[in-house]
């Protein structure tokens, strides 16, 4: 048994409009969710294959740190698929750089969250004081060193080239020397 703590604004969308969410994470995972909706505290208990079941909190986990269901859920497509998350207030000084920063992840419009996707191939998403991932390890890493570089105070322009130059890599692979 398990037990992952999800934000209460969350919880809904959890559980999914009559259960339905609730109800498909279950069925695919192959777990019972016990959700406390007072706590926001999730108990996953494995019921099938326990080897599907070890995904099941990431995906919780995902859906509370802002990811949709079929986002989280695409977690059980393939073995490599990873879910990642980055604490953002780790890494910055107090709650006016937290703002700065997120606005620099987001960019403007949300462009940058956006082209980090595009050109990673991942799903990114900027929750509270986290940013996600949830893609293969590959394009975690992509995004996990763009986020770093950002965080670093490096130019838009540096990390769009490096989004760019880490998108030629993963669609026709590395070059060979």
């Amino acid at each position: 048994m398990q037990h992952v703590k999800v934000p209460q604004d969350r919880i809904g969308v959890l559980i999914g409009e009559g259960g339905e969410t609730m109800r498909e994470i279950e069925s695919r995972a192959e777990v019972r969710l016990d959700i406390d909706s007072e706590s926001g505290s999730v108990a996953i208990e494995s019921v099938g294959d326990p080897v599907t079941a070890l995904v099941a909190p990431d995906i919780v986990r995902a859906i509370g740190r802002g990811f949709k269901p079929e986002t989280a859920l695409s977690l059980l497509d393939s073995d490599l698929r990873r879910f990642d998350l980055i604490d953002l207030s780790e890494k910055t000084r107090n709650d006016n750089d937290l703002r700065r920063q997120k606005g620099r992840l987001i960019g403007e419009n949300g462009r940058t969250r956006e082209l980090m996707e595009e050109l990673s191939g991942a799903d990114v998403v900027i929750y509270g004081s986290t940013l996600g991932v949830i893609g293969d390890p590959e394009e975690v890493e992509a995004v996990r060193r763009a986020t770093g570089m950002i965080l670093d105070g490096a130019p838009h322009g540096a990390v769009y080239a490096f989004l760019e130059e880490k998108h030629q890599e993963l669609t026709r692979g590395p070059d060979l020397a």
